[in-house]
């Protein structure tokens, strides 16, 4: 079932937003913030936890612990719901959209009426916001662009949230007597970034018992659609789901046709009518005879055709059919297939969790290696000092190998400043074992200014991984607007890695981009950028988008053995002995 954390954190995070509009103290929105992460990263269930032990968990005070508490317990908080009735719910819907932010939303609002995200629309058109300050010509593009990203997520929620709400029905329904077989299809099977909506298929004779079970189920907060063999929830997050049950010797054709895309699966229609056979979701048939050839599984149905299984992640008609047919189709990436994680964060900075815990975490999950990477001083909110990363690498040499053996790696995750320059000079940063260089400010410089920036980052000896190269956060941020053919072609000549970031809200690289970069040639790591032990999970999205993006093995050097991982990391040591 879903965790209570991801529910407190989604509750504290609209209080710390609903703070900043209304002109409140922007150090009590910044602490519930602070409070609303440390919850949705904390490893226990809080509606387990009693206030003392709710107050155990770092950056939660008296006043936040009574909330969360409160709200356990009933459901609501007061405070909160009196900061809602003072808000038009589209001024809150306004403050969604990338680049404008709850300051001048409420500005909007209060200089011009405008409680919508259309009436912003239809103002910036009329060049009604030209009067305020700090609304320029640039300023109603970004907006607009902004309004565009909002618009084009609309329905659609997280590739972590949807697998949460799957996982918890194919689990139910597969306990069920009579479910032969029982998961999940469409886009999320696919490992798209996004989810309009979750398919889950069942294989059963009856279908009746299923659809009564799954209309029941927790989950289900309104019944959109009933029937024999389909049925359609939606849940309290407005997620819908849709259940389809199919005999079990149709599964495998089930299967393939509801995992789509809907390109592919014309690719693969076409041909079967090359073959003279007719594919549906109930079979492979015969066209002439109308007999059915195969349906029971996927495999046997694409070896009809003369094609090998084709992993759902490659499903997207992007020359996967003619690979497969010539032979060609890469073996993707496996999330077993990882031996450590590259870009992680302690409670030395912005973590949740201390070295050891989360090494002993990594550790867990049967890692030969993995690297510690806290935020370097240019972030200055973090508070990095030259000797707190010293003390913290003393830490990490006691702690090496004490975790069945695992190796741990001392980097850091430095800023790559506007001008692409990094923190810390050559000779200091000498003494790490690898260095992340992300970009985490000045997102809107010229294209030729952040192309520059990228590629002079790529470029310094000691900077082996440049971390979520677009910066983007999903529906929220656009990426910067950089010559990324350009930033490729510098990372393959200088052996710098692209990160494949697994933050379910980053996912940065996209697939897209990824296919770009390695006809270039250039390296990858998928890295959790685990800022708390259960963020260790997010590497099965990473895993998902470099499959998307026709990864190997060969092509992710956290895939490869330390070994080879090390000479890797000597890039800057070649050049500055």
């Amino acid at each position: 079932m879903a965790r209570a954390n991801d529910e407190v954190e989604a509750l504290l995070r609209e209080y710390a937003d609903l703070i900043r509009i209304t002109g409140g103290d922007a150090f009590k929105a910044r602490a519930y913030e602070k409070a609303a992460r440390a919850i949705g990263g904390h490893h226990e269930d809080v509606s387990r936890l009693d206030d003392k032990e709710l107050r155990k968990i770092p950056d939660v005070g008296k006043s936040v612990a009574a909330k969360v508490a409160e709200y356990l317990r009933t459901g609501s908080v007061p405070a909160l719901e009196e900061l809602r009735a003072r808000i038009p719910a589209g001024v809150r819907e306004m403050t969604a959209i990338p680049t404008l932010g709850p300051k001048r939303a409420m500005m909007l609002y209060e200089e011009l009426h405008i409680a919508s995200v259309r009436e912003l629309a239809d103002a910036i058109h009329q060049e009604r916001l030209r009067g305020l300050p700090g609304f320029g010509t640039r300023t109603e593009e970004n907006i607009l662009h902004g309004i565009g990203l909002l618009q084009s997520s609309a329905g659609r929620v997280p590739l972590d949230v949807a697998t949460e709400v799957a996982e918890d029905v194919v689990a139910e329904l597969s306990a069920l007597p009579g479910c032969e077989r029982c998961t999940y299809a469409g886009s999320l099977r696919r490992m798209r970034e996004t989810v309009g909506d979750v398919d889950v298929l069942v294989a059963a004779e009856r279908s009746a018992p299923f659809m009564e079970a799954f209309v029941r189920m927790p989950v289900t907060a309104e019944v959109v659609v009933r029937g024999a063999k389909k049925t359609s929830i939606r849940t309290a997050k407005g997620l819908q789901v849709d259940l389809r049950v199919v005999p079990p010797d149709s599964w495998g054709a089930a299967l393939q046709y509801f995992t789509g895309s809907k390109a592919h699966n014309i690719r693969v229609r076409e041909l079967a009518v090359h073959h003279g056979l007719k594919l549906s979701e109930y079979g492979l048939f015969d066209t002439a005879t109308g007999e059915r050839v195969v349906s029971r599984t996927e495999e046997e149905v694409y070896a009809r055709l003369g094609l090998p299984w084709i992993p759902p992640t490659l499903r997207e008609d992007r020359g996967e059919i003619q690979a497969g047919l010539a032979g060609e189709l890469p073996e993707p990436l496996a999330l077993r297939a990882l031996r450590g994680d590259l870009h992680t964060h302690t409670d030395l900075t912005d973590g949740l969790a201390g070295l050891e815990e989360m090494a002993a975490a990594a550790a867990a999950r049967g890692y030969a290696y993995y690297a510690v990477t806290d935020h370097a001083p240019n972030l200055y909110m973090q508070r990095m000092t030259d000797a707190k990363i010293l003390a913290q690498r003393e830490q990490v040499r006691r702690l090496d190998r004490s975790h069945q053996g695992m190796r741990i790696l001392h980097g850091t995750e430095l800023n790559i400043g506007p001008d692409g320059d990094v923190d810390w000079p050559d000779e200091f940063l000498a003494g790490f074992d690898l260095c992340v260089a992300s970009i985490h400010s000045h997102f809107n410089q010229d294209r030729d200014a952040l192309t520059r920036r990228l590629v002079r980052a790529a470029e310094h000896p000691y900077v082996n991984i440049i971390g979520h190269p677009t910066t983007r956060l999903l529906g929220r941020r656009p990426g910067v607007d950089a010559d990324f053919d350009e930033v490729f072609a510098a990372c393959a000549r200088t052996g710098t890695a692209l990160e494949v970031n697994a933050q379910p809200d980053r996912l940065d690289l996209g697939d897209e981009l990824i296919l770009r970069a390695r006809r270039h040639g250039v390296r990858f790591a998928v890295d959790s950028d685990a800022h708390s032990t259960v963020h260790l999970d997010f590497m099965r999205y990473g895993v998902g988008t470099a499959q998307r993006g026709r990864l190997t093995e060969d092509d992710v050097v956290n895939a490869w053995p330390l070994t080879r991982l090390r000479r890797f990391l000597r890039k800057g040591r070649r050049t500055h002995p």
